[in-house]
């Protein structure tokens, strides 16, 4: 297994390494497109900022056509909060900035009706297959970390694994074959997060 953490100046990546290292894997750090190689297993995009300068910095990086080449091969790919939102068309966040297109629908930014923006803390993830292996050794509902403004909406609801309440439900998670992506950020939540990168890492990268 070679794992490469995807770095696009910034983002959780201390974290994220230093969880992945916990479950007994080791993985690289990742700055530009052609560190992305053929022989890497598994990729993490943990994203921190806003939707637009992601997307700018990964464009000035080289990195956005080697990962949307990835993930259209259904290769393994986790995306962490950003790393989940610019798999949509786009964001309220940043109008006029493309997102990657993976999913259809866009990224809207919470009502200031439902309380404290963002939304930040502990909060439950309802899911929606209890038996998706994604789900593997955790009690139901897995509780995870969130700091955010911003959440996508799929237009393809089958895409969903979990759903989680912050004034009205929301996508907190989706799921592909071989694509986690969530808004929660996993290498802060404790076993469950602990639990949800390991099964990334051990139930993707096989056939669909």
């Amino acid at each position: 297994m070679k794992i490469g953490v995807i770095d696009y100046g910034a983002g959780n990546l201390r974290s994220v390494c230093n969880a992945i290292h916990a479950l007994g894997y080791e993985s690289r750090v990742l700055g530009c497109g052609e560190d992305i190689q053929d022989d890497f297993t598994h990729l993490v995009l943990p994203g921190v900022g806003s939707f637009g300068d992601c997307l700018g910095e990964m464009a000035r990086r080289d990195l956005l056509a080697p990962l949307q080449a990835w993930i259209h091969a259904d290769r393994p790919y986790f995306g962490i909060c950003l790393g989940y939102q610019i798999l949509f068309e786009a964001s309220e966040e940043s109008p006029g900035v493309a997102g990657l297109g993976i999913f259809k629908g866009h990224v809207r930014r919470f009502d200031p009706t439902v309380g404290k923006i963002p939304h930040m803390g502990w909060n439950s993830a309802e899911v929606t297959d209890p038996q998706d292996p994604a789900w593997a050794g955790m009690a139901m509902p897995p509780y995870f970390y969130f700091v955010h403004s911003f959440f996508p909406v799929p237009l393809d609801e089958s895409i969903i694994a979990a759903r989680t309440s912050y004034g009205a439900p929301f996508a907190s998670m989706v799921r592909a074959p071989n694509l986690f992506a969530a808004q929660f950020h996993p290498e802060k939540s404790q076993d469950a997060g602990l639990s949800l990168i390991k099964n990334f890492l051990t139930s993707t990268g096989k056939p669909a």
